[in-house]
């Protein structure tokens, strides 16, 4: 297996400007709800993006959620059937 560069992943990714106004934005929103009092620093919540805008969730609803954006399904890799090793009889002496 080869070793990743994450350099260059960084170079072509996350520095690019599309990303950087993301991130931008996504700062802004948390840093706004904190402003309104919505969301404190340690409170165990994301603000998730939704179709409907950004919405302030607990992390684990957050982070295991399958109906907010079509992507979530495909980013996890939900719709694949887990192998399980086949499981023999034991074999009696």
């Amino acid at each position: 297996m080869a070793k990743r560069d994450y350099k260059s992943e960084y170079k072509k990714f996350q520095s690019s400007e599309e990303q950087k106004k993301k991130r931008a934005a996504r700062n802004k929103a948390r840093r706004k709800a904190i402003k309104k009092g919505t969301v404190r620093k340690g409170d165990n919540n994301d603000m998730s993006h939704t179709k409907n805008g950004v919405v302030k969730k607990p992390r684990s609803v957050n982070r295991g959620s399958k109906k907010d954006m079509p992507g979530d399904r495909r980013a996890r890799g939900k719709g694949q059937k887990k192998r399980q090793p086949k499981r023999g009889r034991k074999k009696s002496c």
